[in-house]
């Protein structure tokens, strides 16, 4: 017989054993002590907890309620150590740790950081690898010619949900979303607003 420990984590709750929570635990407190100078770390952790829950979703699926120690450890294996992302200079002199890379599909969302109206044409540009110019002429040439491209435009905005946490982001370019990946992008986002407010 085991203790289960009840958690929230990124907003889903989850039943995990004492051992798992142990091992879950540990591994946020260090992540967090690699970001604990930065300015962005609320919104990186916030981030990786909601990647966290996603990942034990998926493993969980409809067979079991409660979160196992090998479940704590697969997941280590596609987000990485906190370890691993030290200090950049250190990562270029010793060869980067392998781990497991999870396959990664691209899903389809609006682009809020590429957006003219509601980041249709930002998020069909980012699944597709085009610039969203392409789509966006597509979407006034159909309008003019056919006068039916504002209604399309309009329920692809209903139906294609916005990119709205850095994981989505990720997961909209096709990038593997680890705790490497999450960081680089947060980073930038802050330095983009920087650079924004200056003007």
């Amino acid at each position: 017989m085991k203790t289960t420990i009840t958690i929230n984590l990124g907003g889903i709750v989850f039943h995990i054993d004492d051992d798992a929570y142990e091992m879950l635990h540990n591994y946020l407190i260090a992540v967090e002590k690699q970001f604990s100078g930065e300015e962005e770390r609320k919104e990186v952790m916030s981030d990786i907890e909601a990647r966290l829950s996603e990942l034990f979703t998926e493993i969980l699926g409809q067979k079991r309620d409660v979160i196992m120690k090998d479940d704590v450890s697969k997941i280590f294996e596609i987000m990485g150590e906190p370890e691993d992302f030290l200090d950049e200079e250190s990562q270029k002199e010793e060869p980067k740790r392998r781990y497991r890379s999870q396959k990664t599909s691209k899903r389809l969302f609006r682009d809020p950081d590429n957006r003219i109206l509601g980041g249709v044409c930002g998020g069909l540009g980012a699944y597709f690898n085009i610039d969203p110019i392409v789509f966006r002429i597509i979407f006034i040439l159909i309008a003019f010619g056919m006068g039916s491209g504002l209604i399309i435009y309009i329920i692809l905005w209903i139906a294609i949900p916005e990119a709205s946490t850095t994981a989505q982001k990720l997961e909209m370019r096709g990038e593997p979303i680890t705790i490497e990946n999450i960081k680089r992008a947060v980073r930038d986002e802050f330095e983009n607003v920087k650079r924004n407010m200056k003007f």
